[in-house]
């Protein structure tokens, strides 16, 4: 098997280096912005953030991961520092419009005692987030005070930008913050209805950070620009792919999707994962790329396994040479040499999806050395290095990497449609600077 990767990187250079802001990033007001228009003191202020933490499963209580929890601690400090009482606001899970007492889809009960933590002051909570009691508990504020909000998706309608759910959020406050990125893709009532409630909407630091990497580095890259992109399925990639199309000087394809370019190419691809119905698209995909100048590169050597588990027998086989059962589940180290090359070359990369099984130990090698390629873009050459959502976060974090890349993504799907090229409406809805 191929070895692990070495986990030293030398020393950080300034990441911001190359990067030139978007349109969109200057067009929003942001948190300081709307400090500096308005006096904040004892203000309410509605900030819509992710509270979305995973719990124990033995107790249903106890927070496992707190990253969510601290990611909102800059923006709600700030806000506190200005006088301002922070009135929290985010789902918890899919309860799908049921109130339910404990576990993923429960109430926010189990995040109150780690924000009090993580902010250093008392947060109080109530059980509803709209109503007269909860107004009730919102007027009572008197100056830096914090009062976190039910379960929005104890009401069904919030999914559905429900009005009546947007206007009760609104009687809370004047002011309205979104810091919750891996909600703003979605119109929500407490993500892009209610800002129609108040007087100034504003992003959050997360939200801005996230929108000046990945709508800033996508739309003014520093050139050339990468896009690496992996993960099981051509149909949950295709539009992205095709978006950085437009965008990208080269663009490696990994995971599982390739199966299916290979069978557009005619290869045999044994017993791998192939979407039959998404073959002619990828074969358009191909086209594409060679008729506009980009070179989509796709792995020339793959990790064979004759079952999907981790003690599997595995080879090494040029594309041509798989058949019968075996199935491809990581990148070969012919690939995986050839991908480092030409990430040598980009100063703008932007990764999204993982090469192979990761959470295999014997399939993780492909995932695990892109990994460590972007981290020594990062810190040896000033490269901007984004890692946008889902299970590339997952792979960076387990490969003890996530601080030495420039940006990684809070949000999945808002990563995606960011890079699709649209407009989020829980961005869409904010005031303009």
């Amino acid at each position: 098997m191929l070895n692990s990767i070495s986990r030293s990187v030398a020393r950080a250079i300034p990441r911001s280096r190359f990067y030139h802001a978007s349109q969109q990033v200057l067009e929003k007001l942001n948190v300081e912005g709307l400090a500096s228009k308005v006096d904040l003191d004892g203000q309410n202020v509605l900030m819509r953030v992710d509270l979305n933490v995973p719990l124990d499963k033995a107790d249903d209580v106890t927070v496992t991961d707190d990253t969510r929890l601290r990611a909102i601690v800059p923006t709600t400090k700030y806000l506190l520092e200005k006088g301002a009482n922070v009135i929290l606001c985010s789902h918890f899970g899919r309860p799908k419009g049921e109130i339910i007492e404990t576990g993923k889809n429960g109430r926010l009960n189990p995040v109150v005692e780690p924000l009090k933590g993580l902010l250093g002051v008392d947060v109080k909570k109530v059980d509803d987030c709209m109503g007269p009691d909860v107004e009730a508990a919102a007027s009572s504020l008197t100056k830096g005070e914090v009062l976190l909000l039910e379960n929005t998706r104890f009401y069904a309608g919030e999914t559905k930008n429900d009005g009546e759910l947007a206007a009760g959020l609104g009687k809370l406050a004047d002011y309205f913050v979104m810091d919750a990125f891996g909600t703003a893709h979605r119109a929500h009532s407490s993500t892009a209805g209610v800002a129609s409630h108040m007087k100034m909407s504003a992003a959050g630091y997360l939200l801005a950070k996230e929108l000046k990497y990945l709508k800033g580095a996508v739309d003014s890259p520093n050139r050339p620009m990468m896009a690496i992109i992996g993960g099981a399925k051509v149909s949950t990639k295709l539009p992205v792919i095709e978006s950085l199309l437009e965008k990208c000087d080269t663009i490696l394809l990994g995971g599982g999707m390739i199966f299916t370019f290979y069978r557009a190419q005619g290869h045999d691809v044994g017993a791998s994962m192939v979407e039959e119905d998404m073959i002619d698209l990828a074969k358009d995909l191909m086209e594409k790329a060679e008729a506009k100048g980009v070179k989509l590169l796709l792995p020339t050597d793959v990790v064979l396994a004759d079952k999907f588990a981790n003690d599997a027998n595995t080879a090494i086989a040029k594309v041509s040479e798989i058949s019968g059962d075996w199935m491809g589940l990581d990148i070969g180290p012919d690939s995986i040499a050839e991908f480092k090359a030409e990430i040598d070359a980009a100063n703008t990369i932007v990764w999204n999806g993982p090469m192979g099984v990761f959470e295999m130990e014997s399939f993780a090698a492909g995932t695990n050395e892109v990994a460590q390629k972007l981290a020594e873009a990062t810190s040896e050459r000033g490269a901007v290095t984004i890692v946008g959502g889902g299970d590339s976060v997952a792979a960076i974090n387990q490969a003890g990497l996530g601080d030495k890349v420039s940006h990684i993504s809070t949000g999945g799907g808002a990563s995606l449609e960011l890079l699709e090229g649209k407009e989020l409406p829980g961005v869409a809805a904010l005031t303009e600077e």
